[in-house]
């Protein structure tokens, strides 16, 4: 009988499926580099993003969120992504300085699409919040409208940067 109990939970671990587990996000240190460009992301004020690859010790950190979101519409990437975390703008102490640990899972945040403001490297942002009501605040004042990660345009993150057009940095 012990036997045919051992058997047994021998089987059911064996048909047991592994649960992947999303790593934490990792705060932005002053060393942090933007995957892209590979420019200090301190030195650049707007929302950040970090992206999770499996069997990557460290995430790769981008210094705009637009290009973090050009990396996951891009058919080639290194590795199966684990995680995507995006600083969460309504937590953050201001523009200038977006938070070293207020990031928030992507796939759950309210992202402004076409407002007139500029990211970190100077193109048009996509800004996330994690409270949709913050973000309706931000549109009201930047303009732009609240969609979620699955529905931003490709040619908002993919399509060319216009460097004649005025865009704002927010105080």
């Amino acid at each position: 009988m012990k036997r045919l109990c051992l058997i047994a939970l021998v089987a059911l671990a064996a048909c047991k499926e592994d649960i992947a587990v999303a790593p934490d996000p990792v705060d932005l240190t002053p060393d942090a580099l933007s995957f892209f460009c590979q420019m200090n992301i301190a030195e650049h004020g707007g929302p950040k993003g970090q992206i999770h690859l499996k069997g990557y010790p460290t995430p790769l950190f981008f210094a705009q969120v637009r290009d973090m979101v050009a990396y996951l519409k891009s058919p080639e990437r290194d590795a199966e992504i684990t995680a995507v975390y995006v600083s969460d703008m309504g937590a953050a102490p201001n523009w200038r300085q977006p938070g070293i640990s207020n990031w928030i899972a992507a796939d759950g945040a309210t992202f402004v699409v076409g407002s007139n403001v500029a990211g970190g490297m100077g193109a048009r942002e996509v800004v996330p919040f994690s409270d949709p009501v913050a973000a309706e605040a931000f549109i009201k004042e930047y303009g732009g409208s609240a969609l979620p990660l699955s529905e931003i345009p490709d040619t908002e993150v993919l399509g060319p940067v216009d460097l004649d057009l005025k865009l704002e940095s927010p105080a």
